[in-house]
């Protein structure tokens, strides 16, 4: 029997987007960087990291700036911490947040992997 394949974009966009790897999904959790960190470094966007420093500018907790907390790569959301949601027993749950939604303001970068990538980006964006 043969497949029948759709060429409606919403049910393509919900095979390849939702329907995703892991591995994929991860090069999707990307931010902007500010404007400082942009001159200095020679890039537009970086992949989010536990470490770094971001400022939300959309949403309910807009104009919040803090650490990184944590990405949870299968929803493409990250922690940041000061984010979180009072239940109403009294604890408190990390709010999650889409990285398109922040603005990177400080990169965590005591990793030298992450020292390098930034370079070879840079180099990349210039040739």
């Amino acid at each position: 029997m043969q497949r029948v394949v759709s060429s409606k974009p919403t049910k393509v966009r919900k095979r390849e987007v939702y329907n995703a790897p892991l591995h994929v999904r991860s090069k999707r959790i990307v931010a902007p960087l500010s404007k400082d960190l942009r001159e200095k470094l020679g890039i537009k966007r970086i992949r989010v990291r536990r470490g770094d420093r971001v400022l939300i500018v959309r949403g309910s907790f807009k104009g919040h700036e803090g650490r990184v907390t944590g990405v949870d790569v299968k929803r493409e959301r990250i922690f940041v911490e000061g984010a979180v949601l009072r239940k109403a027993d009294g604890t408190e749950v990390p709010y999650p947040i889409h990285p398109s939604k922040v603005l990177v303001v400080e990169l965590d970068l005591s990793d030298k992997r992450r020292k390098e990538l930034v370079e070879r980006a840079k180099v990349g964006g210039q040739g």
